[in-house]
């Protein structure tokens, strides 16, 4: 899309303007560098359109595509360009936190969306032993509704069939809990306190969940409407 203005504002808009884009660098600058991993942040993106994207963001600069050595696939690695736009994006987020929450629909409370989020705020240095396994159960939905993270070394692995393995603490909620509490919106004490959060498991672990399981970075930002 072309604006035909000198103002930087269009000449920007014209490169991350279109649907897609500014979640896709979202991503790019939260750590995906593979194709399957850009889609798993953008679950409704198609393969076509992610595609199209990535392929304008090469020939505009903000990404390099990259053969992977020995494998079949690509990496996407961001530029200097694209990581310049990290302030950008906070500060976007800052805005949607203070002004569009009250926009949510049920359908915005993505289970694979949260639970990417989540693998990525566990601090693996604050947990105990050489494995740590996390269930949770939501129990809201039909489908979907069983997760684990297995937590090995540094290596952080999602799981949406039982692993077989022993679980260390199990978290039970319906959806729009869990994620009221990631972002803020709840506090962990409040939510297992109204039994809206079951927490079992260690004590060493379910005392202070946010000791090796951080929250959102937008998480102390007040919705416009509640000051």
């Amino acid at each position: 899309m072309e604006y035909g203005q000198f103002c930087p504002i269009a000449k920007a808009s014209e490169i991350i303007g279109e649907k897609w884009t500014i979640l896709i660098i979202r991503e790019l600058l939260m750590g995906a560098t593979r194709f399957n991993e850009l889609q798993r942040g953008l679950s409704l993106i198609s393969p076509t359109i992610l595609t199209k994207r990535l392929n304008s963001l090469v020939e505009d600069g903000l990404v390099i595509k990259k053969k992977i050595n020995g494998q079949q696939g690509y990496e996407y690695l961001s530029t200097a360009s694209c990581r310049e736009l990290l302030p950008v994006i906070k500060s976007l987020g800052d805005w949607g936190m203070r002004w569009a929450r009250a926009n949510m629909k049920q359908d915005d409370y993505d289970p694979e969306l949260l639970m990417l989020y989540l693998q990525r705020s566990i601090q693996p240095d604050k947990l105990l032993g050489d494995e740590t396994v996390i269930r949770f159960k939501f129990t809201d939905l039909k489908e979907m509704a069983d997760w684990w993270l297995v937590v090995n070394g540094e290596t952080i692995d999602v799981c949406i069939k039982d692993p077989g393995k022993e679980v260390d603490v199990y978290f039970t909620c319906d959806i729009k809990t869990l994620i009221d509490v990631w972002m803020g919106d709840l506090s962990y004490r409040e939510a297992v306190k109204s039994g809206q959060l079951k927490v079992v498991g260690q004590s060493a672990l379910t005392r202070n969940i946010f000791s090796w399981l951080t929250i959102s970075i937008f998480a102390d930002l007040p919705s416009a409407s509640s000051i």
